[in-house]
């Protein structure tokens, strides 16, 4: 009997390790379509071998050799691809790293191996290097230092010193919000460049969307300041006039106007990232219950939800609300969306989760249908959240899947390419060495349920 015990306790550690890391057996995705996202293109049947967090070998089944002692996945009818990035996330910006680590278990579940933490926090530095060693299981962690502002930014000296002190302590990225000022965010600027570290996020009203293209932003998020760059006499107005992301103005904005945004973010190079979701789901004319009912809330707590709720209302009762004006805003956004990838202006996966109604993980695949209704195929919209953030990561070895590349894959049931719902169908993630299966994702999500 006790011979029996001890056996079945190797047996269940065995398939806990097998499940978890490929540590140091190879892992073997056998007879699966493969989406590498070189091109738009499936690759029928084939095998693919990962080793030691590098993909190795990948070929028609059948012509492929591998070890006997693998873990063999079968991906018979399933769908391979390179994970997901989401480019505009936040990380609990607090001294506890439980709660963090739940965020990156979500992100995890939902077939997401890059994210960029866009408020950034001491201990954010101290989550990088343990997901980078192993101790943290987790997305590859980009992070932002705490905000720049027109609170924690009160005269250009102040923001160059901020500068150096974000590039000295080893942040990824400079995360800018709202109320900078003319003097002040060219100081940041300025800095920014001398020392080597990329500024993102916000575009302040008084700085407007043509100073910060010439200031070659890395990548403005939210389609900020692009509503009043396109909107005639928005010029006149003050900020509390244009509202959200120009939520108040966007009825008069004026579509002949967007090609010549679009030219000069491509000129320049700059990323967009345009968190749709937000527009969609807060600031559109759909009613909070239609979100709320979402299978996905339960991994929020109360009070996040009442808080939603209560921005929702608050946006929908206020004077300057209309719904021609809120299905203006969604439109126009979706033309932006639209105009900048088909000028060449590259785009980024990102959703600003836990935000109003966007839950980490989930929200991703809003917006890729977000992205999709704004008129991207699915192929354009999942390059968004790989090839290109490859690119902007200046990372040559992920994005696509072929031998030498990282082993950050997700496995899907269905056919993305066909219906971008199908990102939803996860049936396992691999995230560098380790394979994380639909039952332990599940068991997971369980645990995280609020």
């Amino acid at each position: 009997m006790r011979l029996l015990v001890l056996f079945l306790l190797c047996a269940l550690t065995a398939v806990a390790q097998d499940v978890v890391s490929n540590r140091p057996r190879d892992i073997v995705f056998l007879s699966v379509n493969v989406i590498p996202m070189d091109q738009e293109r499936v690759l029928q049947n084939q095998t693919v071998i990962v080793r030691n967090g590098r993909i190795t070998a990948m070929g028609d089944a059948g012509r492929v050799r591998y070890n006997k002692a693998a873990l063999v996945i079968d991906g018979r009818g399933k769908y391979l691809l390179p994970g997901w990035a989401e480019m505009h996330a936040h990380v609990p910006p607090i001294d506890d790293m439980e709660p963090m680590k739940d965020v990156l278990t979500l992100y995890l579940a939902n077939g997401i191996t890059t994210i960029r933490g866009m408020l950034g926090h001491p201990r954010h530095l101290e989550l990088r290097s343990k997901i980078n060693s192993g101790d943290v299981l987790g997305p590859h962690f980009y992070a932002t230092g705490p905000s720049f502002n027109g609170q924690s930014v009160k005269t250009a000296e102040r923001g160059a010193q901020m500068v150096r002190e974000q590039k000295t302590a080893g942040y990824d990225f400079l995360k800018l919000h709202p109320g900078l000022t003319n003097e002040t965010f060219p100081a940041i600027a300025r800095t920014a460049q001398e020392v080597g570290i990329p500024f993102v996020g916000h575009v302040s009203f008084n700085v407007g969307v043509w100073r910060a293209i010439d200031a070659r932003y890395s990548s403005i998020d939210h389609l900020d300041g692009f509503i009043e760059a396109i909107t005639p006499g928005s010029d006149t107005l003050v900020e509390q006039e244009t509202g959200l992301f120009g939520a108040w103005i966007a009825d008069r904005a004026d579509a002949a106007m967007i090609p010549k945004l679009v030219n000069a973010l491509r000129e320049k190079t700059i990323y967009v990232v345009p968190t749709q979701a937000l527009a969609e789901r807060w600031l559109s004319a759909r009613p909070a219950e239609e979100f709320t009912r979402a299978p996905e809330m339960k991994y929020m707590k109360a009070q996040d939800l009442q808080n939603w709720t209560r921005a929702k209302t608050d946006y929908l009762n206020n004077p300057n609300y209309s719904k021609k004006r809120a299905d203006a805003l969604v439109q126009i956004r979706r033309k932006l969306i639209y105009e900048c990838q088909k000028a060449g202006v590259p785009l980024l996966l990102g959703s600003d989760a836990p935000q109003v109604f966007n839950v980490p993980g989930f929200a991703i695949h809003h917006e890729m249908q977000y992205m999709v209704d704004a008129g991207l195929s699915p192929y354009e919209t999942l390059r968004t959240g790989t090839v290109n953030v490859a690119t902007y990561l200046n990372k040559t070895d992920a994005g696509t899947i072929k031998p030498g590349n990282v082993s950050d894959l997700v496995l899907l049931s269905g056919n993305p390419l066909a219906d971008i719902a199908q990102t939803r169908t996860i049936e396992g993630v691999m995230i560098g060495t380790n394979w994380l299966p639909k039952a332990y994702l599940d068991k997971e999500l369980k645990r995280l349920e609020k």
